[in-house]
């Protein structure tokens, strides 16, 4: 008799999970799957290409009802299969239409919701967030009859949303509460570097304000106004302003949380038979927002559901690489410099090219690429594996050549 296995949220967190467990104990569980949106599990990551026309929704599919059907997984999606509650005692999932599965493990990977900020006029038509299928549709739809659109937020998301926006046709003008892009990416010199690209490709930016006022006209967004006393014409304002875990159900149901759902080392929640991977955990007091991080925790999660012998999950070296509309982008560590820290530079205007290394200590503490990004594995592997670099001090900035791999 197989154990019964619940997944809430059919994202990539979940079918990370599910795909590692399949292939570490492919008969130890019947698994059945709730998602809240009426398709397999796809690439949120691959929205944005999906928003510009390079791709469709079939090409970012992940796990598609075949892949389902051919592991014999029970899919319950779209909004009315969305889970309402959870019996922890009797061990049953109920979703919004009353649909139950009993569950002898339970895996919530509810990932996250995106932040709406406060601002007057909010609930106008044409104000929306970036984060689902339905979202671009709406992006899409909206683009082939507006002219004018406004993106809060600066990061990553809001960017790839005004690149979208604008190869469909739109003026766009991002607005970012920061003195420069990508603020937790970037520094102000990167940031500078590629707003000025950004603009060479027709994107418009009013950095260091936000959006105080939203005017709408017959229930439609009309204009914004801004908090430097500007308005700007806006028939659609997209909030690119970040994201908060999705533990609602979590903590409806007696599940300890604080800033996400609290796990242990092995994914567990405060319920034995419960586990959380994902944008919704809290671990060890950090939260996660990036692709990499939560596939470790799947692996891990895996194998632990697998009753296989685990290893723990420790949290990786925070890294961020990114390919912002063909700028290739890389951070990791310190890369504004504490103090008492050395940084060497490496600017070529010409080529839009970046670099800056932190030194401390003769280690690398910190790594920042802009436009060229060819070495990044190897300077991590620097920083990670804290790598006295002493002998490669004089050439390091320009990245691993062979004089340095010789030393």
């Amino acid at each position: 008799m197989k154990l019964k296995l619940v997944v809430i949220g059919n994202g990539m967190a979940g079918m990370r999970t599910v795909e590692s467990l399949i292939e570490s104990a492919p008969d130890l569980y019947d698994i059945t799957v709730f998602g809240a949106e009426p398709y397999g599990n796809y690439n949120r990551i691959l929205l944005t290409p999906v928003l510009y026309g390079e791709k469709r929704v079939d090409d970012i599919m992940i796990h598609d009802f075949a892949w389902y059907h051919k592991h014999g997984i029970t899919l319950y999606c779209g909004p009315d299969k969305t889970v309402v509650d959870v019996d922890r005692e009797k061990q049953i999932v109920i979703a919004r239409d009353g649909t139950q599965a009993y569950y002898d493990k339970l895996l919530i990977a509810t990932g996250s919701v995106p932040l709406i900020l406060p601002i007057p006029g909010r609930d106008a038509d044409g104000v929306m967030s970036f984060r689902e299928i339905a979202d671009v549709e709406a992006m899409i739809e909206k683009s082939e009859t507006r002219q004018h659109a406004v993106v809060l937020g600066g990061g990553l998301l809001g960017i790839e949303a005004a690149n979208g926006l604008q190869q469909r046709g739109m003026n766009v003008t991002v607005v970012n509460r920061a003195g420069h892009l990508l603020n937790r990416q970037l520094d102000d010199q990167a940031g500078a570097m590629l707003k000025k690209q950004l603009e060479s490709k027709g994107l418009s930016f009013k950095l260091g304000c936000t959006i105080n006022n939203i005017i709408a006209v017959e229930g439609h967004i009309s204009q914004v106004e801004l908090s430097d006393g500007s308005v700007l014409q806006a028939d659609l304002l997209i909030m690119a302003t970040g994201i908060l875990p999705n533990m609602m159900l979590a903590r409806r149901i007696g599940l300890d949380c604080e800033q996400g759902i609290v796990v242990d080392d092995s994914l567990r929640t405060s319920d034995p038979a419960i586990y959380s991977v994902g944008e919704c955990v809290q671990h060890r007091g950090e939260l996660f927002g990036l692709v990499a991080p939560v596939y470790e925790q799947a692996k891990v999660c895996a194998q632990h559901l697998a009753h296989k012998k685990a290893p723990v999950y420790q949290s990786l070296q925070p890294a961020t690489r990114l390919k912002v509309t063909g700028i290739d982008l890389f951070s990791a560590g310190d890369f504004a410099g504490e103090a008492g820290a050395e940084q060497i530079v490496f600017i070529d205007p010409a080529l839009n090219i970046y670099k800056k290394l932190i030194i401390k200590n003769s280690l690398i503490a910190g790594v920042l690429l802009y436009g060229d990004t060819a070495d990044s594995a190897w300077y991590l592997d620097l920083l990670k594996n804290k790598i006295d670099i002493s002998p490669l001090r004089d050439g390091l900035i320009f990245g691993q050549t062979p004089l340095s791999v010789a030393a």
